[in-house]
């Protein structure tokens, strides 16, 4: 059996960034979601297939191990087929986003339009949040300011006058409408009713029709050491609220701005440090900035361009309870942009001290010239 290319699947190039990768994602979910095909078992297939190829394709880590090794590589790293979840990024929060409003959910199918049919916004809200690149990694706390919705009393979040619901005339309560094209049939959400099967007659006057009114809200919230750019936290009944007076979550969206020295990567953390060229020839010890205080750094005599050191547990605590990461030290040899006389016989001394190891090239070279010669002779 042929094995599906990931790329394949979502229609993407290899060099595809996160972002092309996740507005495909998007639009193979939604061609494929189980709501829009119901009772298609290829659909269901497919959407599952998707589904995977994302959650590879979105992780540095399995993408790096997907493309060197293909899907064999991935056994092992929580890649065994179907879904693997968890963490702050997990599937279900994904799909809240995704179908926010578009009539059906992630993984309730039907379940899901049963809950829409007594008012029209979604539960859970997601929102983003920036925070300090420190911040990210030591933890903080945050004040959080945001709207959040309430069903309208008069109309019990229906939209409706009274509250009083009538059959939806455009799918005939059927939650879906049927379109036509050439000879294939799909079948989609009903964008009148968005797939409750029922509909207003006439909008409520208090809240106009929207079925809510919105109430601003904040509320401090602590941000784990260790989050990173993408992370999701969830906090618990801070979400819009249903007429029954249930309240759904609140997901804050992590966005951690860029440090101008330290790099962040997963848990390690990255550092270029500019050594001079003669520190590199003689061999120096210099004190280099950790994310939690000085370093001592010994750079060897005859040390190479871009080398890179390791400071073992310097790096980020895993918001995940993994330990810490490291902090890499890369180097980076400076040479003088210009030289006086006095530096240029001193470097020209130094050079003819070193007498035939001063000049490599002739002894590597030694007999090439008659060689080449020899081809056009």
């Amino acid at each position: 059996m042929t094995e599906i290319n990931y790329y394949e699947l979502l229609e993407v190039t290899k060099d595809s960034d996160k972002s092309t990768i996740k507005k495909a994602y998007r639009k193979m979910a939604m061609k494929y979601h189980p709501d829009k095909n119901p009772d298609d078992h290829e659909a269901e297939e497919k959407f599952k297939a998707v589904n995977e190829a994302y959650q590879v394709l979105s992780d540095d880590e399995k993408r790096q191990i997907y493309d060197r090794y293909g899907k064999a590589g991935l056994e092992g790293h929580g890649q065994g087929g179907g879904f693997s979840g968890g963490g702050f990024d997990d599937l279900g929060s994904i799909f809240e986003e995704m179908f926010s409003g578009s009539g059906f959910g992630g993984f309730g199918g039907n379940s899901r339009r049963r809950e829409r049919k007594s008012y029209n916004y979604n539960l859970d809200i997601a929102i983003e949040i920036e925070v300090e690149f420190n911040e990210a990694i030591f933890g903080c706390k945050k004040e959080i300011k945001y709207p959040h919705k309430s069903a309208c009393k008069d109309c019990k979040g229906t939209g409706a006058k009274n509250g009083k619901l009538s059959t939806c005339t455009h799918c005939n309560g059927q939650g879906q409408v049927h379109m036509r094209q050439g000879f294939m049939t799909f079948a989609q959400t009903c964008p009148h009713c968005e797939g409750s099967g029922q509909a207003a007659s006439s909008k409520c006057k208090t809240c106009t029709g929207s079925g809510y009114k919105e109430t601003k809200e904040k509320f401090e919230v602590n941000i784990p050491e260790g989050v990173n750019n993408g992370n999701r936290i969830r906090v618990s009944n801070k979400g819009n609220t249903a007429p029954d007076g249930t309240r759904g979550d609140l997901y804050l969206q992590i966005r951690v701005k860029e440090d101008s020295h330290f790099v962040r990567h997963d848990d390690d953390i990255y550092i270029e440090v500019p050594i001079f060229f003669t520190q590199v020839a003689l061999g120096a010890s210099i004190k280099i900035p950790g994310l939690r205080g000085e370093l001592n750094l010994k750079i060897p005599a005859g040390t190479k361009d871009k080398e890179q050191f390791k400071f073992h547990g310097e790096g980020v605590t895993s918001v995940q309870g993994y330990g810490k990461g490291d902090l890499i030290v890369q180097i980076k040899i400076k040479y003088p942009k210009s030289l006086n006389n006095e530096q240029t016989e001193l470097l020209e001394k130094l050079q003819d001290s070193f007498g035939v190891e001063s000049k490599p090239h002739e002894s590597n070279f030694e007999g090439m010239f008659e060689k080449v010669k020899k081809w056009f002779s």
